[in-house]
């Protein structure tokens, strides 16, 4: 088990810097999202000056970069929005990163029902529209011209923006996903809803570069920030859009494949058999451990056990287990699809898989599964 510190450093270098948990998720601050703040307040410091013309330089760069706090923070309530709805789901959701064009929750499992799927895409533009109606009312009530009003706003007009954009019926906006749910709820087919959804991403991407174009044409003043920042969000669309495809495909069970023809034929042994003959009965076969009480205390890990057995070949077979979790536990009936979900979601290489009567059938080892899904 790794210690507090390494597992932190990890999640650094995995996706960014910890800045605290929500409901035990990690919520992650990516070094670009740096880069995008430093953009947006760049970008934005002359246009309050321009609104506020009465207002220092240095004043202008201030208001710009609270805006960008404000902003962030609106992009984070956002995406805690998918992530709480997620987790009362039933869901579990692996971090929260903020990044450079916003932010993902990321799921560790496929919502098993369109409903799911909905609810959970629509949690994000709900907040963001609570947000733009508060920010509106409170700027309605404030006297206008002043810094603080500016800011409170242009925060109203973000969220409300964020909200519409994200609305768009592309996947992987939010917008793409409720299409996704609308169909798999018609159909009962969600690869044919992720189809018409990255269909939709291809056709968004394509409408943010012809407005960019327009905007060159046109001469606006913006016209080339705005096509910089509409290539990089389409860019961001369509390879969004590719992987939300490529991870259908590697989700759908090939045809005619069953769960029996991957398993391996489960051994019970006594976990305080030694473990170098637990590790030579394991040749082909998954082995079950338990105790002297009945109790399974794991299955048996071949890399550790072979580890254990060249030093202390007469070790209990307990020490090179590996502990049967909930969720490394799968049943014999189980969709294919929810199979492939639980174990690209589950920190373990093998599965323990019972009939209806919670009787040991077969071990799962996630490197045959996946050999049989590149197979297909």
């Amino acid at each position: 088990m790794a210690t507090t510190g390494s597992w932190r450093r990890q999640v650094e270098r995995d996706g960014g810097v910890l800045l605290f948990r929500a409901a035990g998720v990690p919520v992650l601050l990516a070094p670009s999202w740096w880069l995008g703040s430093a953009a947006i307040v760049l970008i934005y410091t002359p246009l309050v000056g321009r609104i506020l013309p009465e207002v220092t330089a240095l004043t202008a760069f201030l208001i710009a970069g609270t805006f960008t706090l404000f902003l962030g923070l609106s992009v984070l309530a956002h995406e805690l929005g998918h992530t709480l709805t997620a987790l009362r789901l039933g869901l579990p959701v692996r971090r929260l990163r903020l990044f450079l064009l916003g932010g993902v929750s990321e799921m560790m499992r496929t919502p098993a029902r369109p409903g799911h799927e909905g609810l959970v895409a629509v949690a994000g533009p709900a907040v963001s529209v609570g947000l733009a109606g508060a920010f509106g009312l409170a700027a309605a009530v404030m006297e206008p011209g002043t810094p603080l009003w500016l800011v409170v706003a242009q925060t109203a007009f973000a969220n409300a923006a964020v909200a519409v954009f994200n609305l768009l019926p592309g996947l992987p906006l939010d917008g793409g996903r409720i299409l996704r749910a609308g169909i798999w709820a018609a159909t009962g087919r969600r690869a044919s809803g992720t189809r018409a959804a990255v269909l939709g991403g291809g056709v968004v991407a394509a409408l943010l570069v012809l407005w960019a174009l327009w905007g060159i044409l046109q001469g606006d003043e913006d016209a080339w920030v705005r096509f910089g920042v509409c290539v990089l969000t389409a860019w961001f669309v369509v390879a969004g859009a590719k992987g939300e495809m490529s991870a259908e495909r590697r989700r759908s069970w090939p045809d005619g494949l069953t769960l029996a023809e991957l398993v391996q034929p489960v051994l019970q042994l006594p976990a305080e058999s030694p473990v170098s003959g637990a590790l030579t009965a394991s040749a082909g076969r998954g082995v079950v451990l338990v105790r002297a009480d009945g109790v399974a205390v794991g299955l048996l890990d071949q890399d550790l056990a072979r580890r254990l057995s060249s030093r202390t070949p007469h070790a209990p077979a307990e020490q090179a287990a590996e502990p049967i979790r909930p969720e490394t536990v799968l049943l014999a009936d189980e969709p294919g699809e929810e199979i492939v979900d639980r174990v690209r979601g589950t920190a373990a290489w093998q599965f323990l898989v019972v009939d209806l009567e919670g009787r040991p059938a077969g071990v799962l080892r996630r490197e045959d599964l996946s050999a049989a899904l590149d197979r297909r």
